[in-house]
């Protein structure tokens, strides 16, 4: 009789560890897919540069420094990796991109043009998009890292490779997103 009660504690903890395991492995598999999803949106993002930089080139061209640097910024956010690299360059673009976009007030044609209003429109929306996708990882980031950590799961989540994941955050830049628009007429 004792034999069949420690094989059925055995099983039983068996059991709940092939469950946890799962479920971490479901947590991590949620990280990958979320961080895939910021990915789709920087390469598109990506895309709209050149096009963006080209159009404003044909009305500040003597701007060539802020050109660059945009440029310059596309080309190491393409070749980040990991969330943390990717994090970093694209707040080096997005500093970059807010600086082109800021030429447009000194340029009243490049301000009109129809074709400069449909890239910054299309790169507003792609960038509202990065923020919504930005949050589903950090979120799927927060629930995968509570899971390796709480117990029992925390016993056994480093042997089997579950490491800890870091967020997408906007660092330097989080007080420039943070401030409220000013609007003057």
């Amino acid at each position: 009789m004792s034999g069949l009660i420690i094989l059925g504690v055995i099983v039983a903890i068996a059991v709940f560890a092939l469950m946890a395991y799962n479920r971490l492995v479901a947590l991590r598999q949620r990280v990958g897919q979320a961080f895939a999803d910021i990915d789709v949106q920087l390469k598109q993002r990506h895309d709209l540069v050149p096009n963006l930089v080209e159009t404003v080139k044909g009305y500040a061209a003597h701007e060539r420094g802020t050109l660059d640097d945009v440029i310059k910024a596309r080309n190491v956010a393409l070749g980040a990796q990991s969330p943390g690299q990717v994090a970093a360059a694209e707040n080096q673009l997005t500093g970059a991109l807010g600086r082109l976009i800021a030429l447009s007030e000194a340029y009243p044609d490049l301000k009109a043009n129809a074709n400069f209003q449909q890239l910054q429109s299309e790169l507003g929306d792609i960038e509202n998009k990065i923020a919504a996708s930005r949050r589903f990882f950090n979120n799927a980031v927060q629930e995968y890292n509570t899971g390796i950590q709480q117990m029992p799961a925390a016993l056994f989540a480093a042997p089997l490779g579950f490491t800890h994941k870091d967020y997408f955050d906007l660092g330097e830049t989080r007080t420039q997103v943070e401030q409220v628009p000013q609007v003057k007429f």
